[in-house]
């Protein structure tokens, strides 16, 4: 998916106010990351960027982790600012007060750009800002906000997705990349490459890349054929794993297979052999120093140029850029 730049070039010495949505139970990481970022941008002398806490009413708020900030101003200092940003939202996603979803809504209409941040894109989205549009959000909360707004389209391959005047980004980190899309997108790469340089971060992961995401074994009652089965896949990944093959483990027809296997799994022999192939690469990459070919060989992709096709098809990036975001 292509991922829209809207912000245009701008030069440096912009004044900015940002205003971040703090509620009662945030976590101290979520908070930070757009204050880091975007302050950053001041204390490197790039632009006068100025930014705020607010919540539903001014005072304090108390963080997950047991701290109290105070100083927190009210809802109005969100609506006359430029970017107003909601870093993250409560994890049983309840649906947001009227005071947040008026402000994200007449804050966006005067111009700001407001910035969803990982479970923030839920609140976002109960706000009406993305009826009708791609967003992205923490890959837990999919399936509830699918149901939730299903006029929105879900998009797990990527980090960000930015419309210009909505963005939303993906699981807790991307946040940063996000962040810096928007230092990017005002003041151009340079500015975000000095930002990054500084906090000793990446200065550009493509909004493009998708989340990694662990891919868990349902749990089986002890006994039932199927889990027999796929526990003796994961130990043969390495080996080819026809249907006919497994249907013959199985003790089935391949037909009555293919369907017990679709209704115990939710898919295909196929697509649930290249997922563990494909974790299993993973896990490779990120723990051994052994070649791609190797790797390929171990996992069941026969060659390095399968292994690079079906990995950039899942994850939209490349075995070695993969382990080498994993051991820098």
């Amino acid at each position: 998916m292509p991922i829209y730049d809207g912000f245009g070039p701008k030069t440096s010495g912009e004044t900015m106010k940002i205003a971040v949505y703090a509620f009662n139970g945030v976590t101290m990481f979520h908070l930070a990351v757009p204050q880091m970022v975007f302050d950053e941008v001041s204390r490197q002398g790039l632009a006068e960027w100025n930014t705020v806490l607010f919540s539903d009413r001014a005072g304090h708020i108390r963080t997950a982790e047991g701290y109290v900030l105070g100083e927190v101003q009210g809802p109005s200092t969100a609506v006359h600012a430029d970017v107003v940003v909601v870093p993250s939202w409560f994890d049983d996603e309840r649906e947001p007060g009227e005071v947040l979803s008026n402000v994200l809504r007449e804050a966006h209409g005067s111009g700001a750009t407001i910035v969803g941040l990982c479970l923030g894109a839920i609140p976002v989205a109960d706000a009406g800002l993305l009826n009708g549009r791609s967003a992205v959000t923490h890959w837990q909360a999919f399936d509830s906000l699918a149901v939730r707004h299903p006029d929105v389209s879900l998009d797990q391959t990527v980090l960000y997705i930015d419309h210009g005047d909505v963005l939303t980004s993906a699981g807790t980190a991307s946040g940063l990349d996000a962040c810096l899309h928007v230092v990017r997108g005002r003041l151009g790469a340079e500015a975000a490459n000095q930002v990054a340089r500084s906090l000793v971060i990446a200065p550009h992961r493509e909004g493009g890349q998708a989340q990694y995401i662990e891919h868990p074994l349902p749990p089986r009652a002890e006994g039932d054929p199927m889990a027999r089965l796929l526990e003796w896949t994961l130990g043969r990944l390495g080996e080819p794993l026809s249907i006919d093959r497994l249907a013959a483990q199985a003790h089935m027809s391949r037909r009555t297979f293919v369907r017990a296997f679709r209704a115990s799994t939710g898919t295909t022999p196929s697509a649930w052999i290249r997922t563990r192939r494909l974790d299993a690469a993973r896990r490779l990459l990120e723990t051994t120093d052994l070649s791609v070919d190797q790797v390929a060989a171990d996992c069941g992709f026969g060659s390095a140029v399968t292994l690079r096709q079906n990995f950039a098809s899942a994850f939209s990036t490349s075995p070695t850029d993969y382990r080498r975001r994993f051991t820098a």
